[in-house]
C-alpha cells in the first residue's frame, strides 16, 4: 500500500466524522480492513472513508448492522463501487424508507393524542391504544405500539453511529 493512500485512525475520524472507537468497533465488526505500520498502529486505505460513508447512510435509512454488513459484502472487493452498484442496494431501501416516511407521517399526525409508546398516561389513545387496550395486551413494556419502522430493537442506533 502506497503511504500516500494511508490514513490513521485519527484522519479516519476527522474525515468520516465518526470517533476514534467507532472505527475500531466497524473494524472489530468486519466492516473495515486496516494494515499495521512498523510501530504496530492503524493504517486505512482512503477507501475506508467511502465505506463509513455508506454505514453512515444505511443506518440512518434503519439498517441494522446486520444487514449493513450483507449489503457491503455484495459490494466488490479490489474497485470501488460505481454507480450500479449503488443503484442496486438504493432498490433494496426504497421500500424501507416508503415504509419509514409513512410511519412517520401517521405519527406526526396523530402526536397531539398518543406517540405510541404504550405509557397508558392517556385515557383514551385514539393513535394506538383506544380504550386502553394496552392494559391487558401481554405485549412487551415500552413502545409497543410505536410502528416497527419507528422502532430499533437491535441496539444499533448507540454512540458508535455518531
Amino acid at each position: 500500500m502506497d503511504a500516500r493512500d494511508e490514513l490513521s485512525i485519527g484522519q479516519v475520524a476527522e474525515r468520516s466524522g465518526f470517533t476514534a472507537s467507532a472505527v475500531r468497533y466497524y473494524e472489530s465488526e468486519g466492516l473495515l480492513e486496516s494494515s499495521r505500520d512498523a510501530g504496530g498502529r492503524r493504517r486505512f486505505r482512503r477507501t475506508v472513508l467511502r465505506r463509513l460513508a455508506f454505514i453512515r447512510a444505511a443506518s440512518n435509512v434503519g439498517c441494522s448492522l446486520q444487514e449493513i454488513r450483507e449489503e457491503l459484502d455484495r459490494l466488490p472487493s479490489g474497485r470501488t463501487p460505481n454507480k450500479a452498484d449503488w443503484h442496486r442496494i438504493s432498490r433494496h431501501w426504497r421500500a424501507r424508507l416508503d415504509e419509514r416516511i409513512e410511519a412517520l407521517e401517521k405519527l406526526r399526525d396523530g402526536l397531539d393524542s398518543c406517540i405510541g409508546c404504550g405509557c397508558l398516561s392517556l385515557g383514551t389513545c385514539r393513535m394506538s391504544n383506544p380504550r386502553d387496550a394496552a392494559a391487558s395486551d401481554a405485549r412487551a413494556p415500552g413502545a409497543a405500539f410505536l410502528p416497527t419502522a419507528l422502532r430499533r430493537e437491535d441496539g444499533f442506533h448507540s454512540s458508535a453511529t455518531v
